[in-house]
C-alpha cells in the first residue's frame, strides 16, 4: 500500500463540522499508513528504549484513530507512561480545540483565488475523484475548494470512521491522561507547522497525487490484516516495507517532506531531552520510526542504546 499522506495531527474540536460546511463527524489524525492498534499483550511492541549513559527515554509508535475495541492498549505503554516524567507528542494537541486555530486551518487548506479542483486537477485525475466522491455521498461541488492535502485526509478518515474507527487514538488517549494526572506535556512541532504539511501536500503533482491516493483508499480493507500483523508483534522491518518503502517508490518528494526531513528535526530535540535528568515519553506516528532514516535508524548512528519493548 502506498502511502500518499503522513500522521499529521487534523481536525478535531467543535464547531469543525460547522466550518467545513459540510455534515462530517469532528474528527482528529491523519496517519501515514494507518497503523491499527491491539488489546492483547505481547513480547514486543511499537515501544523502544533510547538510553545515553544513565539519561534514558521511550519513543512510541503511536496509532491516531482506533476502535473501542483496541483498548485497553498493550501494557508495555502503560508501563513506560507510568515511568516517564514528561509526554511528547508531534505537535500540541489541546490547541486544536481552539475555534481561530481550526479557522486558521481552514484558511490554509482551501483555495482562496482563482483555482479549485476542477483548475489544478487533469481529467483523469477530476473525472476519477468525482466517481469516489459520489460514492461516498460527497457531491464533488462540494470539495471543489479544498486542496488535495484536506481532501485526501477527509476521504480517509471516513473510510477508517465507516470501519468503527474514532479520533480516540494512542495521542488523544495520553494526552487526556497527561491532563488528568498533572503530567508535563510538550511538543515537537507546532499546529503551525503541520497545516502547512497537509495544505503542500500534492502541490504541483496535485493530479498524481489524488490518483495514487484514491488507488489507497480503494485498498484500505484489503491490507487490514497486515497491518495488524505488524502492530501486534512490533515488526520494525514489516511496517517499514508496508509503509516507508513504499512510499519512497510511489511518492518520494512525500516521503522526503513529510517523513525523513521532519525526522532529521526532531532528532536535535530528542538529543537535547537525553541530556536532562527527566525521562521523556516520545509519541510519534509509527512510519517516523521504522526504516532507513526513521528515529531508530537515526539515534543508532548517534551511537544511542536502543531497546525494544
Amino acid at each position: 500500500m502506498a502511502d500518499t499522506a503522513v500522521d499529521i495531527y487534523f481536525l478535531e474540536a467543535p464547531g469543525m463540522e460547522k466550518l467545513i460546511g459540510m455534515k462530517l463527524r469532528s474528527f482528529a489524525v491523519l496517519v501515514c499508513g494507518l497503523l491499527l492498534g491491539t488489546s492483547q499483550t505481547l513480547a514486543d511492541t511499537s515501544v523502544w528504549s533510547v538510553s545515553s549513559g544513565d539519561n534514558i527515554l521511550y519513543l512510541g509508535g503511536t496509532v491516531h484513530l482506533l476502535r473501542p475495541g483496541d483498548y485497553p492498549l498493550p501494557s508495555e505503554f502503560e508501563e513506560v507512561y507510568q515511568a516517564s516524567s514528561e509526554l511528547i507528542f508531534e505537535t500540541d494537541i489541546g490547541s486544536m480545540n481552539d475555534l481561530s486555530v481550526q479557522a486558521q486551518m481552514l484558511q490554509q487548506l482551501t483555495y482562496s483565488d482563482e483555482r479549485s479542483l476542477r483548475t489544478v486537477l487533469s481529467d483523469e485525475a477530476y473525472t476519477a475523484l468525482a466517481a469516489y466522491t459520489a460514492t461516498a455521498g460527497l457531491p464533488i461541488a462540494m470539495l471543489e475548494k479544498f486542496k488535495p492535502g484536506l481532501l485526501i485526509s477527509t476521504l480517509q478518515i471516513l473510510v477508517f470512521q465507516s470501519m468503527g474507527f474514532t479520533p480516540q487514538g494512542v495521542d488523544a488517549f495520553f494526552h487526556t491522561r497527561t491532563m488528568g494526572d498533572g503530567k508535563a506535556e510538550g511538543q515537537l512541532e507546532t499546529v503551525q507547522e503541520q497545516i502547512g504539511f497537509i495544505a503542500a501536500m500534492g502541490e504541483g503533482n496535485e493530479s498524481e497525487f489524488i490518483l495514487l491516493s484514491l488507488k489507497d483508499l480503494e485498498e484500505t480493507g484489503d491490507v487490514m490484516e497486515s497491518m495488524i500483523g505488524a502492530w501486534r508483534s512490533g515488526d520494525a522491518a514489516g511496517l517499514s516495507e508496508m509503509f516507508v518503502e513504499d512510499m519512497k517508490a510511489e511518492a518520494p518528494e512525500l516521503y522526503d517532506s513529510l517523513l525523513y526531513q521532519r525526522n532529521l528535526k526532531w532528532i536535535p530535540q530528542i538529543d537535547r531531552m537525553l541530556q536532562d535528568a527527566d525521562t521523556e515519553f516520545v509519541l510519534v506516528g509509527a512510519a517516523h520510526i521504522v526504516g532507513d532514516n526513521g528515529l531508530l535508524d537515526l539515534l543508532a548512528q548517534k551511537g544511542y542504546e536502543i531497546n525494544q519493548f
